[in-house]
């Protein structure tokens, strides 16, 4: 049992590196993810990596094509649309459950977890989305939720903000992000909660998400930019 639970444990710590640096963007879409090199750099197996990967797979996080190998996925805008749109639904009725339903432990949760946005550097020198606030922001989303009580809505949410991420992160690589407050969004969001304002937290949170469905639209940024691979 011991030695199962190790295993376990190793494979769980693979699959979190993989996510960061996926989510981190440290692969371009459509990447071929070589299972002899993350081995190495894992100093582990091609089998624990291979596991860690096939359920990043079912994350979406990574595609998996029969005799082929993983990959990172490529989307489209029409789909980044479609994930925007479920993401509006879902989150804008998991946050009106979690204000009626939370206690005085999520509201102060939930402004820890903006304090520590807040405070983390957003941009590196790149002018890049740094992995740091990356984890942030999707924690201070997550907290919004936190105290809805559905724990399908909350793992259906985190497989569209992992996603959603994919795409900030590959549109924020080549453009300046400009004339959007974020603060001042988030902000209103934080407010509307504390103030146990469903409907508006519920409407801020779904304009959030399609302001940024429209920046990228409007920078025309094709997220899936290489081909398929052959």
């Amino acid at each position: 049992m011991a030695k199962r639970t190790d295993a376990e444990t190793l494979s769980k710590h693979i699959r979190d590196e993989l996510r960061i640096n996926m989510l981190s963007g440290r692969w371009a879409p459509g990447d071929r993810l070589q299972l002899n090199q993350l081995s190495e750099q894992f100093e582990t197996s091609s089998t624990v990596v291979r596991e860690a990967l096939t359920r990043l797979a079912g994350e979406r996080l990574v595609v998996l094509r029969p005799n082929r190998g993983f990959f990172v996925p490529t989307l489209s805008m029409d789909e980044l649309r479609d994930i925007t749109e479920l993401r509006c639904v879902n989150e804008q009725f998991g946050v009106a459950l979690a204000i009626e339903r939370g206690d005085l432990a999520w509201e102060g949760e939930l402004m820890a977890a903006h304090h520590r946005m807040e405070r983390t550097p957003r941009r590196d020198e790149d002018n890049r989305l740094t992995a740091e606030w990356a984890v942030a922001h999707q924690a201070f989303h997550a907290q919004l939720l936190a105290a809805c009580g559905i724990p399908t809505l909350i793992d259906l949410t985190s497989t569209i903000s992992d996603l959603t991420q994919l795409y900030n992160q590959w549109a924020t690589s080549a453009t300046n992000w400009t004339g959007r407050d974020l603060s001042a969004e988030h902000q209103a969001i934080l407010d509307a909660a504390l103030a146990r304002d469903a409907k508006t937290a519920a409407d801020l949170l779904a304009d959030h998400y399609r302001r940024t469905l429209e920046s990228i639209t409007t920078l025309g940024v094709e997220v899936g930019l290489p081909a398929v691979p052959a």
